[in-house]
């Protein structure tokens, strides 16, 4: 049994805490139930939620999320055009997003998929410097594609 301010109450029966937390016109409420005996701690339980709520609330905004950016490209793309997905590319990498590149087919263009595979790998060689392939080229369907992570 702990006090209010953290004292050390000793071992006592279940009824003679409770009766002792009714005395100060606070909870009595178990935070270890499964120690041997279980500890017991008298506090005011509405104020116990809220600080674990605020501590709660804290680290949700301490936390960041990554999102995935995703890339489309085509298989008879230019190299301007390609310059500019890369750009977007690196900026989506600064800000510490990852980014999905997708190489989509349509048509008669099924028939060169796997001559058109070298397109995602020039992408990824060319942003090396600031990026990692996190998930390799992998054909899904009518599209390839890959995972990028920014380097660390």
């Amino acid at each position: 049994m702990i006090g209010q301010d953290g004292e050390q109450l000793g071992i006592m029966s279940a009824k003679d805490a409770y009766f002792k937390a009714q005395e100060q016109d606070l909870d009595l409420v178990k935070i270890s139930p499964n120690a041997k005996p279980p500890v017991c701690k008298i506090i005011d339980y509405g104020k116990y939620r809220y600080e674990l709520a605020r501590k709660e609330k804290e680290a949700k905004k301490k936390q960041k999320t990554v999102e995935v950016k995703e890339i489309r490209l085509s298989p008879n793309i230019e190299s301007n055009d390609l310059n500019t997905k890369m750009n977007a590319a690196k900026k989506f990498l600064a800000k510490g997003n990852k980014v999905k590149i997708t190489l989509r087919f349509r048509g008669r263009e099924m028939a060169h998929m796997s001559s058109s595979k070298h397109i995602l790998d020039d992408f990824a060689e060319s942003l090396a410097d600031v990026c990692v392939v996190e998930k390799p080229a992998k054909q899904e369907g009518r599209s390839i594609s890959m995972i990028l992570a920014e380097k660390k």
